[in-house]
């Protein structure tokens, strides 16, 4: 039997609370200043608290970049899962429609999250090993639902294209994820899909639609619908 988790103390309470109010407050930063201008200083400040206490829960300006990260992954997986598990497992395109819009519906009510994640790299700043797979839960979700697909026999959308073996080696790591069967041609159309759909979003919140596309809604239901009918799972409206 295994030993029972000794129970925690009111210290070990009261350094969580700082690590949340910590995190909140560096998001409310992300917000007024962006990652690159991010300051342990001014979190210390805001929450009336010495620099040097702030100091022993995230050491540098990039530990709590790196647990922002995480906590951004995290809650954008678990929106994605939740969207998910909230249809029919055998209702293939309900989920896949489902989890590509839980993406953009959290990408806008966490306009600055979402940068932080999918925006411009912060100079200086490399992303530790443990924000990886907090990263690939939302590519996991679209994965596991291609893998059913593949499962149940189901064809693609459009003609497929030979796939050079330099290709099949450089979306390798994307193959190791995958719990379940899933052809060469889908994972392909896969990681393109998991492109095209940050790649939509991205050029909607930062404003590179402006002009050019005038109803989002609209726009975003119908790339929905040709990345669906493209990964074999319904024919496009």
């Amino acid at each position: 039997m295994a030993a029972e988790s000794a129970p925690r103390t009111a210290r070990d309470f009261a350094r969580i609370e700082l690590t949340r109010s910590i995190l909140a407050e560096g998001r409310r930063q992300l917000s007024q200043v962006g990652p690159g201008e991010l300051s342990l200083r001014a979190v210390a400040r805001e929450l009336g608290m010495a620099s040097s206490a702030v100091y022993r829960y995230f050491p540098s300006r990039d530990h709590l970049i790196s647990a922002l990260l995480i906590e951004g992954y995290n809650e954008l997986g678990a929106a994605v899962e939740a969207a998910d598990a909230g249809e029919s497992p055998t209702r293939l395109t309900k989920r896949m429609s489902a989890v590509l819009h839980a993406v953009r519906d959290w990408a806008n009510a966490n306009f600055h999250e979402y940068a932080l994640l999918f925006g411009s790299p912060i100079p200086g700043y490399v992303a530790p090993d443990d924000t990886i797979l907090p990263a690939q839960r939302v590519p996991i979700v679209l994965l596991r639902i291609l893998s059913d697909a593949d499962a149940a026999g189901l064809p693609l959308g459009s003609p497929s294209v030979p796939i050079p073996r330099a290709e099949k080696a450089a979306i390798a790591p994307v193959r190791v994820v995958v719990d379940g069967p899933l052809s060469d041609e889908r994972l392909v159309r896969a990681v393109m899909a998991f492109s095209t759909l940050i790649g939509a979003i991205s050029l909607e919140l930062f404003g590179h639609l402006v002009n050019g596309v005038i109803d989002y809604d609209t726009h975003f239901d119908h790339v929905v619908d040709r990345m669906v009918a493209d990964l074999g799972l319904r024919r496009v409206r």
